[in-house]
C-alpha cells in the first residue's frame, strides 16, 4: 500500500459521528415517550415492546387497543423497507443518501407536528395516522443508522448495548468494553423520554417537534462535516469513508479500515 494512499480519519470525525448517533437516539426517546403519554400507549420506535403488547392485547380486556399498535408496527417496517431500498447501493458509512433518509424523516415528523397543531382535540384516525406516520420516520431513521454501522448504536433500542454492557464487564466475560458508548447511549434514550415525557404534557405537539429539531441538525451537521462533495479528492473521500470505523474499531483497526477505503493507486505511480 502506497503510504500517500493512507488516510487515518482525525479522532474528531469518529466521535463526531458516534455524537450524531447518540443524538438521534435521543430523538427516539422523545418520540417514544410522545406514543406512550399521547397515542394511547404505543411504541413509535421500540417496537420489540409493540410485539409484546399485540400479543397481551389478544387475550386481554385490559391491554391497549390492537389497531394502534398494528399500525405501528406496519409503519415502522415500510419505513424500514424504503430506508433499506434507497440505501441498497450506497457506500457504508455517512453518505448523501443516509442525510437523505434521515431529511424524510423531518419531513415526516414536520407532518405529525402540523397536524397536531393545526387541531385542538385530534381524534382517534388522527392519532392512528400519526402513529403510524412517526414509526415510519422511525424506521427509516433505524434503517440509516444501521447502514451507518457503529456498534451498539441502533438508535431505536437499547436491549441489546445494555446486554453488551454487562456481559463484557468485569463481572462477565472481561471483555473490551465499549463502556462509554453503551452508557451514553442508554442514558440518551432515557433521557429522551424524560424530556418528551415533559414536552408531551405541555402539548403533544411539542415533543416531536424537539425530536424535529434534532434531525435537522443531525443532517445539517453530517451534510457539513461528514459528507464527501463532489469537488474532493481520494484523500478526502478516503476520510470520510473512514469515520465510522474510527469510532468503531480501535485504533490501530481503524488505520487498517481507512487503508481499505483508500483509492487504488495505479502501478505506474506507486
Amino acid at each position: 500500500m502506497n503510504p500517500a494512499a493512507r488516510t487515518i480519519t482525525p479522532p474528531a470525525d469518529g466521535r463526531l459521528g458516534l455524537g450524531l448517533l447518540l443524538a438521534l437516539t435521543f430523538s427516539t426517546g422523545i418520540v417514544d415517550a410522545v406514543g406512550i403519554i399521547g397515542l394511547d400507549g404505543v411504541f413509535t420506535g421500540n417496537m420489540t415492546g409493540n410485539v409484546v403488547l399485540i400479543g397481551i392485547s389478544l387475550v386481554s380486556q385490559t391491554a391497549q387497543p390492537t389497531l394502534g399498535l398494528g399500525v405501528a408496527l406496519a409503519g415502522f417496517v415500510l419505513g424500514a423497507v424504503a430506508g433499506g431500498r434507497v440505501l441498497r447501493r450506497a457506500a457504508r458509512g455517512w453518505s448523501a443518501p443516509v442525510c437523505w433518509i434521515l431529511g424524510t424523516t423531518a419531513v415526516l415528523l414536520t407532518a405529525c407536528a402540523g397536524s397536531l397543531l393545526a387541531v385542538r382535540e385530534p381524534g382517534i384516525e388522527l392519532v392512528t395516522a400519526i402513529t403510524g406516520v412517526l414509526a415510519m420516520a422511525m424506521g427509516l431513521q433505524a434503517a440509516a443508522a444501521r447502514h451507518v454501522g457503529v456498534k451498539d448504536l441502533s438508535t431505536v433500542v437499547v436491549t441489546s448495548t445494555l446486554t453488551g454492557l454487562a456481559a463484557d464487564s468485569r463481572l462477565g466475560r472481561q471483555d473490551g468494553q465499549l463502556w462509554f458508548r453503551r452508557v451514553t447511549a442508554i442514558g440518551m434514550i432515557g433521557l429522551g423520554a424524560l424530556v418528551g415525557a415533559g414536552l408531551t404534557i405541555l402539548h403533544l405537539a411539542a415533543g416531536i417537534g424537539l425530536s424535529l429539531v434534532v434531525t435537522i441538525t443531525v443532517v445539517w451537521v453530517a451534510a457539513l462535516r461528514l459528507i464527501p462533495r463532489p469537488g474532493d479528492g481520494p484523500a478526502s473521500m478516503t476520510e470520510a469513508g473512514a469515520s465510522t470505523a474510527s469510532a468503531e474499531f480501535p485504533e490501530g483497526e481503524a488505520a487498517q479500515t481507512a487503508e481499505t477505503l483508500a483509492l487504488p493507486v495505479p502501478e505506474g505511480i506507486r
